[in-house]
């Protein structure tokens, strides 16, 4: 599944490509991707004639600000008054990504939704396992309240509520294994197995420790070792390890730096020893258990 690198990646080539893209045309290929309303027909005009305004990112979600604009002939539509339109939002799941075309091609089998403007650059939307889904949420409705998931979300790894004070907080009396701890959403938003790995091997944790075992000054570099990782992986355009594309279909090279995830039986990059793995909380983990304690 794509995680916080690879939607801010998407996020990122979304605003840039899609700065002055008005909906003129909206076809719903799948109906199970669009999650909300019921009705595609009310999804297709909620969005028709609206400027993708403002991309943002929470979590693992995209959120799009949407502006509604009454008439045809628009030159300058950020200089225009319009009204708001509430937000797109879409989650990606597994196997999700974005495709910009401008010369019209024939839709592959997994597409599921296209958007078009009027020059008919189409944005599509291709999905092979088909999990992920989409929000229109028209204004005057909360989106946290509408998407259970997103209303749910923990901090941000980025924002200022997320440090070691807030993680000794959340971790003092729990149980579980510090890589589920990371993995929790609600604990933290947007970190998935990839990063957890990564993250924990930076910072020289073993993933199996009970989370209320880790001390202040290890959640310090914790917290430290999970923004530097998240940042390079931005950095390098995300993970190839998923089905990962952006915009432009290209995968991310972040999967050519990592130390352990998927690097089981293969020398630990710093002391030679060999990088183990082992199910925890049902996902596959990887560590070197000589630079992680």
């Amino acid at each position: 599944m794509p995680e916080l690198p690879e939607v801010e990646t998407v996020r990122r080539g979304l605003e840039q490509k899609l700065n002055n893209f008005i909906i003129k045309k909206v076809e719903v290929c799948r109906d199970s991707t669009v999650a909300f309303p019921c009705n595609k027909e009310e999804f297709i005009k909620g969005l028709q004639n609206s400027i993708l305004y403002k991309w943002d990112r929470r979590g693992k979600y995209l959120i799009a600000e949407l502006r509604k604009f009454e008439h045809e002939n628009i030159q300058f539509p950020r200089e225009k008054p319009s009204k708001n339109n509430g937000f797109l939002v879409v989650h990606l799941r597994m196997t999700g990504y974005f495709k910009f075309i401008n010369k019209s091609t024939q839709p592959c089998k997994h597409t599921r939704i296209r958007v078009f403007d009027k020059k008919n650059n189409e944005l599509r939307y291709i999905d092979v396992r088909s999990f992920g889904q989409m929000w229109w949420i028209k204004e005057g409705l909360s989106p946290n309240k509408i998407i259970k998931g997103l209303g749910s979300l923990g901090p941000e790894p980025f924002s200022k509520d997320f440090d070691a004070n807030y993680l000794k907080r959340v971790i003092s009396k729990r149980t579980k294994s510090i890589k589920a701890i990371l993995l929790d959403q609600t604990i933290v938003a947007g970190i998935g197995n990839i990063y957890a790995d990564e993250s924990l091997y930076l910072a020289g944790i073993k993933p199996f420790r009970e989370a209320k075992t880790i001390k202040k000054e290890e959640l310090i570099k914790l917290k430290e070792s999970i923004v530097d990782v998240l940042k390079k992986s931005i950095g390098s355009g995300g993970t190839t390890f998923s089905d990962f594309r952006d915009l432009e279909g290209e995968i991310g090279n972040f999967g050519l730096q990592t130390n352990v995830y998927r690097r089981n039986g293969k020398e630990c990059r710093k002391c030679g020893n060999l990088i183990e793995k082992k199910k925890i909380a049902g996902r596959s983990t990887h560590w070197c258990p000589s630079c992680q304690k």
